[in-house]
């Protein structure tokens, strides 16, 4: 593992991880507005999953330039859930906060997040409302989360917010306090194990949103959920070690669901019974319960993984209209 490291006296207030595989496409301009924010006591720790394109120069040139910017390169590729979990433990800041190499900071954004965060103990996360961006930097959508039930004082409320709307999932790229992510697995190796994080995040307390849309996310056919639209190819990608080993993603979830709601020991029995509850009204939404059903299918018949798909999106299309 090779490095260029800044050093530091004392930790900085937030510290923001940036786990990279191969992100010379878009990884500039993601460096770029996140070293051109106005608050400025962070560092941005890089880590490059053993990149085969130009990440690596372009990192280090930054590094040389900003000691803000620390650069690590893996000698292998470890798998996204442990690269993602490496740059979470590389420093002991009071806040902490994933960014995506393909992803964009708006203008004030880390300023205004970390001062809700000082602001209000009883929040554990801040972001911003989210706009949706192309290759090119340009807004195709915005994305509008319901923040109202975040702020619940209710854990269960929250809980049932955060699962029954786990298809988008932003927060886990919002900032975050350190001590209560110290409190959760972190990035599971397994798939979609951001949205059991999100969930568990959500019983230990509030989050709150930038009403502005400052967290600027960016769709494009490279991205792993693209080149990868079904949950059981996605294994590999979070864990090599998962490569050719039967996955059942959707059973995996709904495992996870109840086991985050026994790790928060605060709850209350009746809190826990309400998101228990609120897990197996899950299974209607989405059409949960047909993704279950499709799990073992694809197992022993994985070329059914397209027509599943269109499936999918035709019954989501007869929804909508309806």
């Amino acid at each position: 593992m090779s490095s260029v490291m800044a050093r530091h006296t004392s930790p900085p207030l937030l510290s923001i991880g940036m786990p990279v595989y191969n992100g010379s496409n878009f990884i500039e301009k993601a460096i770029e507005s996140i070293l051109c924010q106005s608050f400025t006591d962070f560092e941005l720790i890089i880590s490059d999953n053993a990149s085969i394109d130009e990440t690596s120069e372009i990192c280090r040139k930054f590094a040389e330039k900003d000691h803000r910017v620390r650069y690590l390169n893996n000698s292998e590729n470890i798998g996204a859930a442990a690269n993602f979990n490496r740059v979470f433990h590389l420093e002991k800041s009071k806040y902490f906060k994933w960014a995506a190499h393909d992803d964009e900071l708006g203008p004030g954004y880390l300023e205004k997040c970390v001062n809700i965060l000082e602001k209000n103990n009883d929040r554990v996360l801040c972001h911003s409302q989210v706009n949706v961006i192309n290759e090119t930097g340009a807004v195709i959508r915005h994305d509008l989360i319901d923040t109202c039930p975040l702020d619940s004082g209710s854990a269960s409320e929250r809980f049932n917010a955060l699962i029954r709307t786990d298809l988008d999932i932003y927060e886990v790229f919002g900032v975050i306090r350190r001590d209560v992510l110290e409190r959760t697995p972190l990035i599971g190796s397994y798939i979609a194990s951001d949205r059991s994080l999100r969930a568990e995040l959500g019983l230990h307390g509030k989050f709150s949103f930038l009403p502005e849309p400052l967290f600027l996310c960016r769709d494009h056919p490279e991205r792993s959920i693209c080149a990868m639209p079904a949950h059981h190819m996605r294994g590999q990608w979070f864990d090599p070690k998962r490569k050719g080993k039967f996955v059942f993603p959707h059973w995996r979830i709904l495992s996870e669901y109840f086991k985050c709601i026994d790790r928060v020991k605060e709850l209350t029995a009746r809190e826990k019974f309400d998101c228990q509850a609120a897990v197996l009204k899950w299974l209607g939404i989405h059409q949960n319960w047909a993704r279950l059903l499709a799990d073992p299918l694809l197992v022993f018949f994985p070329g059914m993984e397209n027509a599943l798909i269109r499936f999918g999106k035709s019954l989501a299309g007869r929804r909508s209209r309806g």
